[in-house]
C-alpha cells in the first residue's frame, strides 16, 4: 500500500550519486541501442513507434528504479 511518506519519496527529485551515473549512462546507452535496432529492423509504422515508446518507459522506469533505489 503506498502511503503520503512514499508519495513525498516518489515525487522528489533525487539528485543522483557518483555512483548511479555510470548505471544511468548504461540503461540509457542500451535503450539507445535496442531503439537503434528496433528503427533499423522494421519498416515505419504505428507498431514501431510504439515499440521505441515502450524502450523510452521502459529506460525511464529503470532510472526510476536507480532513483527511488527500490522504493518503493
Amino acid at each position: 500500500m503506498v502511503t503520503i511518506n512514499d508519495l513525498d519519496h516518489i515525487f522528489t527529485y533525487h539528485a543522483p550519486t557518483p555512483e548511479q551515473l555510470p548505471l544511468y549512462e548504461n540503461i540509457r546507452s542500451a535503450g539507445r541501442n535496442l531503439a537503434e535496432v528496433i528503427l533499423n529492423s522494421t519498416i515505419p509504422c504505428a507498431d514501431q513507434q510504439a515499440a521505441i515508446r515502450h524502450v523510452r518507459e521502459a529506460v525511464m522506469t529503470a532510472n526510476a528504479a536507480v532513483a527511488l533505489r527500490g522504493n518503493p
